[in-house]
């Protein structure tokens, strides 16, 4: 579907936006505006990472935005991640994509019908912060994430499953991080092109930056937390076999005694005693009270 959000007749050039454009109106567009073939055929496979080319006069660029409709456990760039593809020049800003996309409504909604886009450099300005801003909330919705399993962690007294959470959690991170480095090129072909304000694209720079940072640490944070988290499970799995290996202390040695005596050999003058059998009790009962002084001593039971 095409639809012109600013007029060549109002302001001089014009915005047109196509949302899931068949391929016939599509290479209508590029004809029109003389769009390169290849690059829009690029336009319409949703695989592609970001990139900028300048093609003469015309950029062509590719951002990804992110998805808040992903399902919860999806963990890849295309999954987590839609496309859309932008051709930029001084008389126009063509920006393609199969789904609604939010920075579209954004820009459209606090910039171009509030009259603060002059040029087509503007609204390109505009339209990269806005998909960078996309990854703002995903960065605070992990970061909270972290923090409850940490709680989860550390201050419960079972050690609750979290592998897999913590999983999903550190690919969210690492493919969010991961697409906001490769949309760095974009950034660094926008500082090259003379139609940019240095000031505008170090703004989207300074959000770019932060942004990066707060997933980095994010991804840190996951993998110290996953370390910590097979440390702890490894450390109880530790003292449940010290527990039973202390059990077993104690009851080896009586096993051994009763053992002997229940070999019921005919020549075992200790069976023909008054006293045998409460005294073979009285032995075992010495035995476990000198292995618990023992390990008592050693500190083995605390």
């Amino acid at each position: 579907m095409k639809n012109t959000l600013i007029s060549l007749d109002a302001v001089g050039w014009e915005w047109i936006d196509l949302e899931g454009p068949a391929a016939e109106e599509l290479q209508e567009v590029a004809a029109q505006y003389g769009l390169h073939r290849s690059s829009v055929i690029d336009s319409l496979q949703p695989e592609h990472l970001p990139k900028y080319e300048p093609i003469g006069e015309i950029a062509f660029m590719i951002a990804r935005v992110y998805d808040d409709g992903a399902h919860r456990d999806a963990d890849t760039i295309q999954e987590l991640t839609n496309k859309i593809a932008i051709f930029f020049s001084g008389r126009f800003v063509i920006t393609i994509h199969r789904h609604p996309a939010g920075p579209i409504r954004e820009v459209m909604e606090k910039y171009v019908e509030t009259g603060l886009v002059k040029t087509p450099a503007d609204l390109l300005v505009k339209l990269i912060k806005a998909v960078f801003r996309t990854f703002e909330a995903p960065a605070g919705k992990l970061a909270g994430e972290l923090d409850f399993y940490e709680a989860k962690t550390f201050l419960n007294q079972r050690m609750p499953p979290l592998t897999k959470g913590l999983y999903h959690l550190k690919r969210k991170a690492t493919v969010c991080r991961r697409v906001l480095r490769l949309s760095e090129v974009i950034l660094g072909g926008m500082q090259q092109d003379g139609s940019f304000q240095p000031t505008a694209v170090q703004d989207i720079r300074d959000l770019y930056v932060h942004l990066e940072t707060q997933f980095e640490e994010i991804n840190d944070g996951t993998n110290n937390l996953i370390n910590t988290y097979l440390s702890l499970s490894s450390q109880r799995t530790n003292e449940v076999m010290r527990v039973l290996t202390v059990f077993s202390a104690f009851f080896l040695p009586l096993t051994f005694i009763v053992g002997v005596y229940g070999m019921n050999f005919t020549f075992m003058p200790e069976l023909e005693k008054t006293y045998g059998y409460p005294a073979v009790l009285a032995v075992m009962g010495l035995v476990t009270l000198a292995i618990y002084l023992w390990f008592r001593r050693k500190g083995w039971l605390s």
